[in-house]
């Protein structure tokens, strides 16, 4: 197999570059990484010491190709399909690199601190960082909600990097910090995330790890189920 994306089935990043995969139906052989397993992180640190996943390994053209949003990137120069994520058209791309950044920046990043922050002792949590998180969640939530308002999807009319970026970090923020009233327009483009086939293939993938999730309690129940 020519690529190989290490990667973790349950972490949002991973989620994002699966589902650019998915999107070409680009054939590749998944690695779990495991990072508290000195073993199986050493694969992945010898292709991108900082540890960070995912990272796609192109045997190919022996690469390792780190970064989500490069990653796509490269995806899209090297292995095209059906399914076009990165507009020709200079300001239409850079439209959805931008919202490809909101949503990597500022809902899966303050979605993290949220959710590692549950994961600390008592005494070491970090309550004034959690709700300026929460704080930059609800700025994000209503920016989100006015751009979506008259497009089926962020960037335009069609399905973009920046949609794969959106899909993962709208499906944890909005576990460990709710979508509030009124955003419908938001509401609305997360239910059209959610029901990608995709993004419904990745979630069905993660659903066995979902107990790993530091907030599995607040999943909602239609992600359970097949």
């Amino acid at each position: 197999m020519s690529l190989v994306l290490y990667m973790h089935p349950l972490a949002s990043f991973c989620h994002k570059v699966l589902i650019a995969l998915y999107e070409n139906r680009t054939p590749f052989e998944g690695r779990t990484i495991d990072l508290g397993d000195p073993g199986s992180a050493a694969a992945l640190l010898e292709r991108w010491p900082v540890g960070k996943i995912p990272v796609l390994q192109d045997n190919a053209r022996d690469r390792a190709v780190p970064e989500t949003s490069i990653i796509i990137e490269y995806l899209q120069q090297h292995y095209t399909g059906p399914v076009r994520l990165l507009p020709e058209e200079p300001e239409a791309s850079l439209q959805v690199r931008l919202w490809d950044r909101f949503f990597d920046n500022y809902v899966s990043v303050p979605m993290q601190t949220i959710v590692t922050d549950r994961l600390r002792p008592e005494e070491q949590r970090d309550p004034l960082g959690v709700e300026n998180a929460r704080a930059t969640l609800e700025t994000a939530y209503s920016m989100i909600d006015g751009q979506v308002s008259s497009e089926s999807w962020v960037a335009g009319s069609s399905f973009t990097m920046a949609d794969c970026s959106a899909a993962p970090a709208l499906f944890f923020a909005s576990i460990v910090h709710p979508i509030a009233d009124p955003r419908q327009n938001l509401v609305t483009y997360f239910d059209h995330l959610m029901a990608r086939p995709s993004v419904m293939r990745v979630i069905a993938e993660a659903r066995p790890y979902f107990p790993m999730f530091p907030y599995a309690e607040a999943i909602p129940g239609r992600f359970l189920d097949d």
